[in-house]
């Protein structure tokens, strides 16, 4: 049995001899195993083996690490082209120091500062207290689905089937959705057919309806995004996920921000893919009026490869006399528009995290596929297929809560445009927007066009730039007046160049009236000391 038990504990060697232990005796001052076997029983030496092959273990792990080869810490390409979102940078930031004590006034944030009507809010808990807290279908209840369609007719004037929308979790993701869904990341085009590597044939270029071109040419597509500027800042980098290429079209504060139709019409070509819209608009509060998307309407119908995703979150925060059009209740849009909108800005839900899209049923069903199935990105780059895309991409969330669900069928429920609720918020969002563009008309070298929508200021404060504060620095471009306005009047807002006009500054008034005072107060204390930058 001693030899026996001697192979059995052979593996410890090593380990055993570094604690000063020796199996084979002749070390002075250890402890010979096998001369105290007699004293010992199995288990007493089992254990006594157990615990030196653990301390064995400890050791030999500890040195393996220390030679290990460091890890390989790289990220896909595809996620080093985003950027992180300004906005949210930006409003953590003024988070953190609100919580380390700085009374800091935080105007970035685009959330409303009301709380979800009661009555929406009961509905979620009630959900929960009825044990409604299981998966729902991927798309959206039905129940939910169908009070969308009933909104979209009765509000927009636009008709829809419940499997031609699909419920997620937030606006947000239903525009990356569709962006994924109908871009191609460049895949090479060879006849009527999609080429992988190796020179395979895929499936016909026409399935979900992502390709139409010429079946004799062989190109590489990098299809574009088209996006006006300034734009909501995660826009370009939803283009940039999908491998394709965001195509800026600048517009001007003389002209509330607005495209102009000419420079659409000499943008597109045969790469142009998307053309995506807000209104009223995020960051500038700009609403399209009907004759202006008509004449966008018109140059898009003259481009067979070219839809539109209508971004129309902020569409019952509008202020007379602007009025609300969606853009697929225009002619021969429908077809084209894949209609974006949600619960968190009309009915202030930003928590529930509730949006959906809207849309002819093979985009719409694309789309679902994103929000349903596998995930991995380096093997879709590396694939470099688009209908792989279509197939195998999935958002992290899947179907959205069952318990938002049910709050957005009794929110649907409140009435046209949300009802007395909502109208009063949107009344109190006027008031606001007319006192702080009344304050900054009285500060000289400011820009401004006045909101019709939304609860944004864009202000061009460019006439500043080139000014030095003393203690600060020259105030270069608009993160750097953020950044003084941060220090100096303790006032978070969100530098123009996130929405892509760097002349800019954006100001959230979802805040109280008596917050907005205060807030500017601190900044006209802070613009003072700048004005001598500013021409006479």
């Amino acid at each position: 049995m001693a030899t026996l038990l001697q192979g059995s504990c052979s593996s410890t060697r090593p380990a055993v001899h570094s604690l000063g232990v020796s199996l084979d005796g002749g070390t002075s001052g250890s402890i010979s195993l096998l001369s105290q076997l007699h004293n010992l029983s199995f288990k007493s030496f089992e254990r006594r083996c157990h615990v030196q092959r653990l301390t064995m273990g400890t050791l030999v792990r500890a040195e393996s690490i220390s030679k290990q080869v460091e890890v390989d810490l790289s990220l896909s390409p595809r996620v080093n082209s985003v950027k992180p979102s300004r906005t949210v940078a930006i409003t953590d930031h003024a988070t953190a120091l609100v919580q380390a004590g700085v009374p800091v006034i935080r105007l970035a944030a685009g959330e409303p500062d009301f709380d979800t009507p009661t009555v929406i809010s009961e509905a979620g808990i009630n959900a929960i207290r009825e044990g409604y807290t299981r998966y729902t279908p991927n798309a959206g209840t039905m129940e939910l689905r169908t009070a969308i369609c009933h909104k979209l007719n009765e509000e927009n004037g636009l008709t829809y089937t419940p499997d031609q929308i699909l419920v997620s979790n937030g606006a947000k993701q239903s525009c990356l959705q569709a962006v994924l869904a109908v871009c191609s990341p460049g895949d090479e085009i060879v006849g009527s057919y999609m080429t992988r590597e190796g020179g395979q044939a895929g499936v016909p270029l026409l399935e979900e309806g992502v390709f139409l071109v010429n079946k004799d040419i062989t190109v590489g597509i990098s299809q574009e995004v088209i996006i006006p500027a300034p734009f909501y800042v995660s826009y370009p980098e939803m283009a940039r996920l999908a491998d394709a290429t965001p195509v800026i079209l600048p517009t001007l504060i003389s002209n509330n921000f607005l495209l102009d139709p000419e420079v659409l019409k000499s943008t597109i070509n045969e790469k142009s893919r998307l053309l995506i819209l807000c209104s009223p608009s995020n960051p500038t509060g700009s609403v399209y009026p009907k004759k202006l998307l008509e004449d966008i309407a018109n140059i898009v119908a003259k481009h067979p490869r070219l839809l539109v995703i209508s971004d129309e979150i902020y569409e019952h925060i509008i202020y007379a006399p602007a009025i609300h059009t969606s853009f697929a209740s225009l002619p021969g849009m429908w077809d084209r528009t894949l209609t974006v909108n949600g619960f968190s800005k009309t009915f202030a839900m930003t928590g529930w995290r509730l949006g959906y899209l809207a849309g002819p049923k093979h985009f719409v069903a694309a789309c679902g596929k994103i929000q349903s199935q596998g995930f991995d990105l380096h093997s879709l780059m590396e694939e470099n297929s688009v209908t792989r895309m279509i197939s195998c991409i999935k958002e992290a969330t899947s179907g959205a809560s069952s318990v938002s669900q049910k709050a957005g069928v009794t929110a649907l429920g409140l009435g046209c445009c949300g009802g007395g609720v909502v109208s009063m918020m949107v009344k109190a969002f006027e008031e606001r927007r007319n006192f702080l563009v009344e304050s900054f008309r009285e500060l000289g070298g400011v820009k401004i066009s006045e909101p019709q929508g939304a609860f944004y200021l864009f202000l061009d404060f460019s006439s500043y730039y080139g000014a030095e504060a003393e203690g600060y620095g020259i105030i270069k471009d608009s993160e750097s007046l953020c950044k003084y306005l941060l220090d100096k009047a303790q006032v978070a807002l969100v530098p123009g160049s996130a929405f892509g006009d760097d002349k800019c500054i954006r100001i959230s008034y979802a805040a109280s009236m008596s917050t907005l005072q205060t807030a500017m107060e601190r900044i006209k204390g802070a613009i003072v000391h700048l004005k001598a930058a500013v021409p006479n």
